[in-house]
């Protein structure tokens, strides 16, 4: 594609150290950018944004600090980046052509962008009959997020009682699908009995509890796991994680994969958990996972996603939401009860 295009992108006006963000936070703007072949730097592709992942991460990025999650804060001004599929339309690179379809972890939310081909984590086969939605869901951060807890850290043998949190979540309904094709009990925690049904028939879960309608978390792990925890795969931390170390089993295994309890708290108002000693006595590894650390096994989960995906083994629920100027709400709903499943903003056509 050669010309101008009037590209419309989200952009940080000011850090939100708590709560959720807003228009006073995150704006958007019209950019006016070349797309022209002399535009174009070498080594060098211009995309058109297809669709982008919104994921609970991006919320750490906005608070100005750098506790917790310890990611590299956007700065005033600058464009939000996020997972994304593009389309190229222009490329300074042999290995891409016009019409690639690519995956891009760090694409600006934008309809249109020019990024180093570097950048482009793999091409799309759009002959492989997975969605492209699906490709930010099961075989994007959330999937990997799974495959790394699961696979990776919690390694379960069959027979083991795993527990997730967030079950319905983008990250929760690919765990525990990865769960059960290990041949484990799963059961789930979720924000609604419409939510513990969707786990149980959709996503294979063995059972599922409403933890809203759970004024005892305690009370609650001791019925679904009345033989202990071997792996939990923590998605929210807080109240949720305590409880669990009160049921773990010798030598079980809690990967951390997020905390989304506390992601709009300044860290002093951050739920403390009192008991670890447990983790002592019953040998326990807890480990918290960031996925930079794993991309060298990108291409070992895809080989093994991609697979389950076409085996019906693994399915996703994609919420698309359409139009760029959907993507903040599109973030703040993640930290509703309502949310369920992966978010995903189609951008273009």
């Amino acid at each position: 594609m050669d010309g101008v295009v009037e590209s419309r992108e989200w952009y940080l006006a000011a850090y939100s150290p708590e709560g959720v963000p807003t228009s006073d936070n995150l704006k958007l703007r019209t950019v006016t950018l070349s797309l022209a072949s002399h535009s174009i730097p070498d080594h060098h592709v211009s995309l058109q944004i297809l669709f982008v992942s919104v994921d609970p991460y991006l919320r750490t990025r906005l608070t100005g600090t750098l506790d917790g999650l310890f990611i590299p804060q956007y700065q005033p001004n600058q464009v939000i980046t996020a997972y994304a599929v593009g389309k190229v339309v222009g490329s300074k690179d042999s290995k891409y052509r016009e019409g690639d379809l690519v995956l891009a972890p760090s694409a600006p939310v934008a309809e249109y962008c020019i990024v180093p081909s570097s950048s482009i984590l793999r091409k799309i086969d759009s002959a492989s009959g997975i969605s492209l939605p699906d490709y930010l869901s099961a075989l994007g951060v959330p999937g990997f997020a799974a495959w790394v807890g699961i696979v990776v850290l919690g390694d379960p043998k069959p027979g083991s009682n795993v527990f997730i949190s967030a079950a319905s979540g983008a990250v929760g309904m690919s765990a525990g699908q990865l769960a059960k094709i290990r041949g484990c009990r799963v059961i789930g925690s979720t924000g609604s009995d419409d939510k513990v049904k969707l786990i149980k028939e959709e996503f294979g879960y063995d059972d599922g509890f409403n933890y809203n309608k759970e004024s005892d978390y305690d009370a609650a792990l001791s019925k679904y796991f009345p033989n202990g925890i071997d792996v939990y795969l923590d998605n929210v931390g807080g109240k949720m994680l305590e409880s669990v170390l009160n049921h773990v089993n010798k030598h079980a295994r809690i990967p951390l994969c997020g905390m989304i309890s506390q992601y709009n708290k300044v860290w002093t108002e951050r739920e403390g958990v009192r008991n670890l000693l447990n983790m002592v006595g019953k040998q326990v590894r807890m480990e918290g996972f960031m996925l930079e650390s794993y991309w060298n096994r990108f291409g070992d989960f895809a080989k093994d996603m991609e697979g389950y995906i076409k085996e019906g083994k693994v399915t996703s629920k994609n919420k698309i939401n359409v139009g760029i100027e959907s993507f903040l709400d599109s973030l703040a709903s993640l930290f509703t009860s309502s949310n369920i499943g992966k978010v995903v903003v189609q951008l273009n056509n």
